[in-house]
């Protein structure tokens, strides 16, 4: 970063953004998820929906439990700890691979639940859930992409943690921007542009990421190469994703993937 002498909160800010950026993820995770994982647990102690199977705790226990590394590690860089920072370092690197582990038995998981209801409801209720289903394809499609460029942006973030500190963090921020779309598209008061279509998935990331893009851009003066990579990877994803979002094909396709089409 360019040096500017004359302003020392400049220098504060460079230090604190990311643990900034860290509390920040966090706000919008609960804020997503703490009213919707209520009103669930009331619909399960109601008998209106089944119990919760093991992998969503793990899932959420784990990406938790990761977020809460990122404020730590951001917090002991912020403070001088590098030799710590670099000590737990293995520690998200084993937490990032779990998460993508379990992101692979949730999705089929949560989709043969929801087959399972269609299979057992009473033909009245059977057009909802169908319909339900199909809107779980298109999601499926989203669940794709966050397992594919979580891990992709979480493996350039450890291949640069020696030569390159500034791509490290940032793109550690990206990688767990991609997967905040669930925790926006919990959030009912926000506009969306679902079930017809991705568009918001892509767009409260970038809101998301804002801080940090913005203080980069005035501070440097440029675009940070790890937005630019980050952008060369997400954008042809998202076409796809935009591309495949309630095609035919898809819906016949997306079903076999998980194991339930006759």
């Amino acid at each position: 970063m360019t040096s500017n002498p004359s302003a020392p909160t400049a220098s504060v800010i460079d230090r604190w953004i990311f643990v900034f950026m860290a509390v920040w993820f966090i706000a919008i995770t609960l804020t997503g998820f703490i009213p919707d994982s209520l009103l669930k647990i009331a619909a399960v102690e109601a008998g209106q929906r089944p119990p919760f199977p093991m992998v969503l705790h793990a899932h959420a226990v784990l990406m938790g439990s990761f977020l809460l590394l990122l404020l730590a590690q951001t917090l002991l860089v912020a403070t001088g700890r590098q030799a710590m920072h670099e000590r737990l370092g293995p520690i998200g690197a084993v937490l990032a691979a779990a998460l993508v582990v379990v992101g692979i038995v949730l999705v089929p998981t949560m989709y043969q639940s929801v087959w399972g209801a269609l299979q057992a409801a009473p033909q009245e209720a059977q057009a909802g859930i169908r319909q339900g289903l199909r809107e779980f394809d298109n999601i499926m499609l989203l669940q794709i992409r966050i397992g594919f460029l979580f891990p992709v942006f979480i493996s350039i973030a450890l291949l640069a943690r020696r030569r390159d500190s500034g791509l490290h963090k940032r793109m550690m921020f990206l990688a767990v921007a991609m997967a905040l779309p669930a925790a926006f598209d919990r959030m009912t008061w926000l506009p969306t542009s679902l079930p017809d279509g991705p568009l918001t998935t892509d767009l409260y990331p970038l809101v998301a990421l804002a801080p940090m893009f913005i203080w980069d851009l005035v501070r440097m003066r440029t675009v940070h190469k790890a937005y630019l990579i980050g952008l060369a990877i997400a954008v042809p994803t998202s076409l796809v994703v935009h591309a495949l979002w309630g095609a035919e094909w898809w819906h016949t396709m997306a079903p076999r993937l998980v194991g339930v089409a006759p």
